[in-house]
Parts: C-alpha cells; structure tokens; sequence
C-alpha cells in the first residue's frame, strides 16, 4: 500500500520554476496592462472633464453659499435681538413696531404685540393687524382676545362668537378664556340660554382650568 502511494506521489507533474524569461515577460504583461487602465482613465477624464468640473463647483457654490446664508441669518438675528432690547428699554413703541414688521415668526409677533401695549395711544390697527397676519397662532388668538376687549361694546354677541371662532379650539392656549368671554357677551345682551350653552361647555369639560370654572359656577 504504501508503495503504492509513494508511486502515485511520484506521478504527480512537478510545478515548473518560472525563468527569467517569465519574470521578464509578466512584467511586461503589467506594463502593458497599466498603459492601458492609464489611457481609459484618461479618456473617461478627457470625456466628463467639464460635467466632472461643473459638478465640483456646483457643491463648491452650495456649500459657500449655505455658509454665508447661516451667517447672515445669524447676523439678522443677533441685529434684531439688539434693536429689540434697545426699543424696549427705551419704550420706543415705533422702533417695536417695525421690528415687527421686518422680523420673522414669534419675534415679530411679540415685537408688534409690545408696541400695541406700550403705546399710550393704544393704537388698535396694530392688534387687528397681528390677529390677520401674525406669524404664529399665539399671538394671533391673543391679539383678537384684545381686539374683543378694546371694542366689545361695539358688537353684537353673534359678532364675538364669529370673531372668536378661530380661537375656539383645543389647539389654542386661549380656548377656555374665549369660550368664557363669548358667554359674558351673551349674558351682558341678556341672551341667558345662548349663554348657558357655552357655560356649560367649561362646567362640562374636565380640562377647564379652576380659575375659569369658578367664574363659570358664579355665572351659571
């Protein structure tokens, strides 16, 4: 048996030993082969050279200009953060008022609400123009709770639940104070059911803050 395998061992062809011949030769096949690679990478570059170049540069131009655009919002900002404090301090309600007007989101919004409040002359456009136009809905539900108390009088009970319909939901923070305001309307015209009706919404509802739901209890 063993014979046997040493003989099969035997038959086995021996690896050639490459020559120099060889060595040379598969150097030269390399060669070639990265001449080759060299001059379709070249021709691929010479090809998209512009559309590879117009691309660089496109994300060059956008990274640049989101740098300078994060700047200069940041700029505007820190600008308007400082005129603010300046007006305030200075209680200058026209100052506050165009912060208002050129600034953005609740910035402005508070801004126009404040020079509404500061002003002697209690100019009510100011707060009309929050309660239509202003950024956020804060402001805008506050400021037609303001309009409601600056001129009331001058409406009917049916002109404040309307005005106030906007206001009348659970996504506004002033919800509980409209319901109630809409229902003292209705009860100073006399009109007790239409009242009630919204009365009983806040005695009903387990939400109400207790603040309010006292009021309601004495008015009911």
């Amino acid at each position: 048996m063993a014979n046997i395998l040493s003989r099969k061992q035997n038959l086995k062809p021996a690896t050639p030993k490459k020559t120099r011949e060889d060595y040379a030769q598969d150097a030269l096949y390399r060669e070639v082969w990265e001449d080759v690679n060299n001059e379709k990478t070249i021709a691929f570059f010479k090809k998209y050279a512009r559309q590879m170049i117009g691309g660089a540069l496109a994300i060059l131009i956008l990274v640049a200009g989101y740098q300078i655009g994060v700047r200069a919002y940041r700029a505007r900002q820190m600008a308007t953060a400082v005129n603010y404090e300046t007006a305030l301090e200075k209680t200058d309600v026209n100052a506050l008022a165009k912060i208002g007007e050129n600034a953005r989101g609740a910035n402005a919004d508070l801004a126009l609400f404040q020079s509404y409040v500061l002003d002697k002359n209690r100019d009510i456009t100011k707060l009309e123009k929050l309660a239509q136009d202003g950024n956020t809905r804060d402001f805008r539900d506050l400021a037609r709770l303001h309009v409601i108390a600056a001129r009331g009088d001058e409406m009917s009970a049916r002109d404040v639940e309307k005005y106030l319909s906007d206001v009348v939901t659970k996504s506004s923070p002033f919800y509980y104070t409209a319901i109630l305001t809409i229902a003292q309307k209705y009860l100073s015209q006399g009109e007790r059911d239409a009242a009630n009706k919204w009365l009983d919404k806040l005695l009903n509802d387990p939400d109400c803050p207790a603040e309010i739901s006292g009021t309601v209890q004495t008015l009911r």
